[in-house]
């Protein structure tokens, strides 16, 4: 019989700040991964970068500016370094854990490129802060740039856009891995956002929400499940939490403004999209260490269509 394809999407409690504190947190992932292997799962991760892209970003500037003939990197630079980084310390934690078990499974990490779409209304909005705080005479240095700033305590700091992906470039080198039993991690941080042009694809200065990717990801693979793993072990609206409940329950609670905008709506709205988008499909939002028990059933939040 043949096993049914997971999709798990790792929050940034599973990674910390810091690269000691990343090293230490993905042991626990590693352990959750591992646990869905041994229910026989085919597994494709993908993960949050949001502390990680913006200490790239913010490391980068700062280079920049003590060595003047370099230039800054680019935000689609910034994360494709995050998800090489992330996906290294990953990859080999959930080798070892997989190895520890008796588990002989091939891990890999793939450079992921998501495209966007040039006219997202999200690039006339940004919504995401990223890097370091500014004066206000570099924050007006960075609108001359065609930079948007926001100002936060008493200083700036940069704000970007996040658009919808539209398609992921590399899924069919994801999909070929996952068919061969491997682990795949793909598209960590929402993926690279790219706009297409011609035949060449250019990087947007954006961060793609990661769960609405990690849905778009669930959706192409036609995984039987999206498994969001955070910090909590259901989602609540208001203070009453979620658990089993239909996608049409899920929109109607959307519509009434249950979900904060920034952390919880774009973990129920791509739950929805992925469930709505094909048949005998479940989402599952819950804790990264009842991994194992929310992808039965037994805790966590659940949607279905």
């Amino acid at each position: 019989m043949k096993n049914q394809r997971l999709v798990v999407a790792l929050g940034r409690n599973a990674f910390g700040e810091t690269f000691p504190e990343q090293q230490k947190k993905v042991k626990k992932a590693a352990d959750a991964i591992a646990d869905l292997a041994e229910l026989k799962y085919d597994i494709v991760i993908t993960h949050s970068n949001g502390p990680q892209v913006g200490m790239i970003q913010t490391a980068m500037t700062e280079f920049s500016r003590l060595e003047p003939h370099y230039t800054v990197a680019p935000m689609s630079l910034c994360g494709a370094m995050s998800q090489g980084y992330i996906g290294y310390d990953l990859q080999n934690a959930i080798r070892t854990e997989l190895l520890n078990r008796g588990i002989f499974k091939p891990v890999s990490t793939i450079i992921t490129q998501v495209r966007v779409d040039p006219f997202d209304k999200a690039f006339n909005h940004p919504t995401k802060v990223i890097g370091r705080r500014m004066s206000e005479k570099e924050a007006r240095a960075e609108e001359e740039k065609g930079n948007h700033v926001v100002s936060e305590n008493g200083s700036y700091r940069r704000i970007i856009a996040s658009p919808h992906p539209v398609d992921i470039y590399e899924i069919d080198a994801i999909k070929t891995l996952a068919d061969a039993g491997q682990i795949v991690i793909a598209a960590g941080g929402g993926g690279i956002p790219v706009i297409q042009q011609g035949t060449r694809l250019k990087g947007a200065s954006a961060v793609i929400e990661k769960d609405y990717t990690a849905a778009k990801l669930a959706d192409m693979l036609d995984a039987s499940c999206l498994l969001i793993l955070t910090g909590s072990e259901q989602i609540s609206a208001g203070d009453k939490p979620i658990g089993e409940i239909t996608s049409g329950e899920a929109l109607s609670l959307i519509e009434e403004g249950h979900f904060d905008p920034i952390t919880t709506l774009p973990k129920i709205d791509a739950s929805v999209s992925f469930v709505t988008s094909g048949e005998n499909r479940t989402a599952v939002i819950g804790k990264l260490e009842q991994a194992a028990d929310a992808v039965r059933g037994k805790c966590g939040t659940i949607i279905h269509r």
